[in-house]
């Protein structure tokens, strides 16, 4: 990977993906891809922190990745989204999903989903850096330290 060029842009080089306008990508389009950086964000923090084995590593991120945590991750950002963010977050709460998390109820499971969709939009646009800081700025405020 050339130095200076972002992950999505390698993907995108490598794999000869052709440019979308994102804003065509359904909500849970966005949720999905927008679990997978979400996850990737906290099992990087979590592996940067600490050399421990698989089972340990797991049991620490999926504290973090979960529904009820991103609900309450909602709550603590819903006044810091830009009125863009807030979109995407309206629609992705409000998608109609026929999946549910095993551990959350469906209104946290909704929340979830928008905030992931939130998450999937800002990298999609190469947006890292208000990605991470919306990750930092809500883990701080739940208090919940990695």
């Amino acid at each position: 990977m050339e130095e200076g060029i972002t992950l999505l842009e390698a993907i995108k080089q490598t794999f000869d993906c052709k440019e979308v306008d994102i804003r065509t990508y359904s909500p849970l389009t966005l949720a999905y891809i927008g679990d997978a950086i979400y996850d990737l964000i906290i099992r990087s923090i979590v592996v940067e922190r600490a050399n421990r084995s698989a089972n340990q590593l797991h049991k620490v991120t999926i504290h973090y990745v979960n529904a009820r945590t991103q609900a309450q991750m909602v709550m603590a950002l819903e006044e810091f989204f830009s009125e863009e963010e807030m979109a995407v977050y309206h629609r992705g709460r409000n998608a109609k999903s026929y999946t549910s998390a095993k551990n959350a109820s469906i209104a946290e499971y909704r929340k979830a989903t928008g905030l992931e969709a939130v998450f999937g939009y800002l990298y999609l646009q190469g947006r890292m850096d208000r990605l991470l800081s919306l990750v930092k700025m809500a883990l701080e405020k739940m208090d919940m330290k990695i």
